[in-house]
């Protein structure tokens, strides 16, 4: 696996993983008691980005270290996936 190919695919399990864990302890500012005036009453009241940004960076690393180790070990092979998938 090349540099280039690698940085692609953490970049896109990344965004991957960032929109899983978006949703993940929001509460509305309805839910929260306190609506800003001229703000939608379901927008977050707090939706803590950095901390999901860190998450998400955690998350992605582990999951591409995995599909590291199986693509360099050859466990599962690009040949054999095709074949899974009747390619």
């Amino acid at each position: 696996m090349t540099l280039s190919s690698a940085l692609a695919i953490y970049f896109v399990l990344w965004w991957v993983v960032l929109f899983t864990v978006l949703p993940f302890g929001v509460r509305s500012q309805e839910e929260h008691g306190e609506i800003v005036p001229g703000s939608d009453p379901g927008a977050p009241a707090a939706p803590r980005l950095v901390a999901k940004a860190i998450w998400t960076t955690i998350v992605s690393a582990v999951i591409f270290a995995v599909i590291y180790m199986v693509y360099t070990s050859r466990l599962v092979t690009v040949d054999e996936l095709a074949r899974w998938m009747g390619l």
